[in-house]
């Protein structure tokens, strides 16, 4: 057939079949597409952009001032090797993920547990414990934790007249200042809890009742039943709480004064971020340690998951 005769005779079926397809796919999901415009709106402008906008900002100089000036790996190699404030950032960082987040789970677990015998008030309760943690990241909050851990605050007042202890400034002591902000993060326990007390109450109390049969106690059942049943749900809490605490900022600013002090003992990463980016001006520096904030975080993540195989087990059965 000439290309004459084959142009007479319009296009190829499987064209036209692929675009009736494409037309027939784009008619029925426009309705669903036009709804989540402002989320692929939010995700571009406020997610995406700024994301390759700060990636490329980590290999410049850029101080909000001047124009931005490639200076390659210098912010990174700064980073680990010129720059003793932000190793001890990292270290106050990571002490304060390994203490409050252990201490967080387990006294959020105790008192799910606690909840979970079916006492009396329970929606009041949940409600009463839940109530620190949508209030804990709040600016009033950390003001009044400050007040309460200084010299003369509630907690020393309270030791002094109740045990006859003289408690020192654990606000102001570089020896105490980050057990106070440990504190506050555990007493933020609400949202554990209700997670957890979701997945006490999921667990068949048949396994209780043939266990006790057995002659187990209570230990027991709590190792054997009650911690395999839960893993998923620890697994999710853990997860969620490390990414939290390496993003915590609110508390160490406040009672800190912004400054990270006394002697650097409360400078978290995301403090000594922000100082960094909007106190000197070092914006591309900044930059930087966002990504390798990102980086850390995706590790323990990643840490997480990969281990969370040899100790989380599914209902299936499975792991």
């Amino acid at each position: 057939m000439s290309q004459a005769a084959a142009s007479q005779q319009g296009p190829d079926p499987g064209v036209r079949a692929r675009s009736h397809s494409f037309a027939g796919w784009w008619k029925r999901n426009l309705t669903a597409y036009l709804f989540l415009l402002p989320w692929f709106i939010g995700f571009f402008v406020l997610t995406l952009i700024p994301m390759i906008s700060s990636l490329y900002l980590s290999f410049t100089d850029f101080n909000l001032l001047t124009p931005a000036n490639g200076v390659g790996l210098e912010n990174y190699n700064k980073m680990f090797n010129q720059d003793p404030r932000y190793l001890q950032s990292l270290k106050v960082t990571f002490v304060y993920v390994f203490a409050s987040v252990p201490l967080k789970l387990g006294f959020a677990l105790a008192v799910a547990m606690l909840m979970n015998k079916g006492m009396r008030g329970l929606g009041l309760y949940r409600t009463v414990y839940y109530i620190p943690t949508l209030l804990g990241g709040s600016v009033a909050i950390a003001v009044l934790w400050r007040k309460m851990f200084g010299g003369g605050g509630v907690v020393n007042t309270f030791l002094l007249e109740a045990f006859g202890i003289q408690a020192p400034d654990w606000v102001s002591n570089p020896k105490y200042a980050l057990s106070s902000l440990v504190a506050l993060s555990i007493w933020q326990f609400g949202s554990s809890m209700i997670i957890f007390l979701a997945g006490l109450k999921q667990i068949p109390n048949d396994y209780y009742e043939a266990s006790q049969i057995d002659g187990a106690g209570k230990m027991r059942q709590f190792l054997s039943i009650t911690l395999p049943m839960l893993s998923p749900v620890v697994l999710f809490n853990l997860i969620m709480q490390v990414i939290s605490s390496f993003q915590a900022f609110t508390p160490a600013f406040i009672v800190s004064g912004g400054k990270g002090g006394p002697m650097d003992s409360t400078m978290f990463y995301t403090l000594y971020l922000y100082l960094k980016g909007f106190s000197f001006f070092e914006m591309g520096y900044a930059s930087a340690m966002a990504w390798v904030l990102l980086v850390i975080i995706g590790l323990f993540t990643a840490l997480i998951f990969a281990s969370s195989k040899r100790w989380v087990t599914y209902g299936d059965g499975g792991e």
